[in-house]
């Protein structure tokens, strides 16, 4: 029996981007390619697939997995790191325990909810797969150093500087302003200099492909809307506006 890759990807969550990137990188080969270009998975495929997420659930990078399902780690080295990475696991829980505590406490007392105090300690490295093989694998650890080295209120405020960032943005699309105008230039700025905080550095395809991205990717465009309106198609003219005058 076999499965499709869309088939596949509905039944494990990962995405076909990841698939793929799997397969380019020699950890998860399908059964066969179809002529039409499809892929196809046998249910060994399927138990490796299985094994893979749990792997990376504990916190193993892709590099290591291999060497893991391939026996060049030992099941002793593999172990201890599964062994970190659960302690990691351990304390994100503790941290959303505390969030989710912080939420019934302020709920029940009639206080204002903060969002970036309802969201600590959830799982930040949903895209993993996608920003290493988008920008590699560097870029992705350099971020996730960045952020472990955070303490809470530090998080908190990085969240917040995107809320009104975004914030800013919407005001100014509802306005029907220019998005190549001083004003929005100036949020489009703040932008730029938010994303520094953690890369360092921004090239000019790096923040054009995020501007692109917030458009095509509805995870990404969820977070520019005002009311049930989005407005990702300004903040994307915006940065576009921003990189051609400044990178």
């Amino acid at each position: 029996m076999e499965w499709s890759i869309q088939e596949v990807v509905r039944a494990s969550g990962v995405t076909s981007r990841a698939l793929r990137h799997y397969d380019d990188v020699g950890l998860l080969k399908p059964k066969r390619i179809g002529a039409n270009g499809y892929r196809f998975y046998d249910a060994d495929a399927l138990v490796r697939l299985q094994r893979i997420r749990i792997l990376r659930q504990l916190g193993l990078g892709l590099p290591e997995i291999g060497r893991v399902m391939t026996g060049e780690t030992d099941n002793g080295t593999a172990l201890r790191a599964q062994l970190a990475a659960l302690r990691r696991e351990s304390e994100r829980l503790e941290r959303q325990i505390a969030a989710v505590e912080t939420t019934i406490a302020k709920w029940e007392g009639g206080e204002q909810l903060m969002a970036q105090e309802m969201f600590e300690g959830f799982d930040h490295t949903v895209y993993r797969d996608e920003v290493e093989e988008r920008w590699g694998a560097e870029a992705y650890a350099t971020g996730d150093r960045w952020w472990r080295s955070l303490t809470a209120q530090q998080k908190r405020d990085v969240g917040q500087q995107h809320l009104d960032i975004a914030a800013d943005y919407g005001t100014a699309s509802a306005a029907g302003q220019d998005p190549a105008s001083g004003e929005v230039q100036a949020i489009a700025q703040r932008h730029y200099d938010w994303l520094k905080t953690s890369t360092g550095t921004v090239s000019k395809g790096y923040f054009l492909g995020l501007a692109d991205m917030y458009v095509a990717d509805p995870r990404f465009a969820g977070n520019y809307a005002r009311d049930g309106v989005e407005y990702a198609g300004f903040v994307r003219e915006a940065m576009r506006a921003y990189a051609e005058h400044n990178l």
